[in-house]
């Protein structure tokens, strides 16, 4: 989540937008794609895998097949990353831990054995 909240800075997004993303089934901030992609995310990464036959028609309403592929292989690739991290208590940098602090912590974010 810290590396994340960062390249979102990053790329662009606004601190109000990165904080906002907890709501952004009701944000403003958000367009509909967004909250879609957002929903894809969360049951893409879930145990067991919570896409449904609905939820990938909605998406399709918004982003190209291609579009999916992508965004379900940044999901995948995360999800390895932060299983390989969490498993070898890979210590956090400096920058990443810095960001989270300001921006996730309170919504539940901790460092824990990541502390560098």
């Amino acid at each position: 989540m810290a590396h994340n909240a960062g390249g979102s800075l990053r790329s662009g997004i606004k601190d109000e937008k990165l904080a906002a993303v907890w709501e952004n089934k009701t944000s403003p901030l958000f367009t509909d794609a967004e909250r879609v992609a957002i929903e894809f995310a969360i049951a893409a990464a879930s145990q067991p895998n919570d896409v449904t036959d609905e939820l990938f028609d909605r998406m399709k309403q918004y982003w190209s097949e291609g579009e999916i592929v992508e965004i379900a292989s940044l999901i995948a690739y995360f999800g390895f990353m932060n299983r390989f991290n969490d498993t070898m208590a890979t210590p956090l940098e400096e920058e990443p831990a810095e960001i989270a602090e300001k921006h996730i912590a309170a919504h539940g974010w901790k460092i824990g054995k990541h502390r560098a």
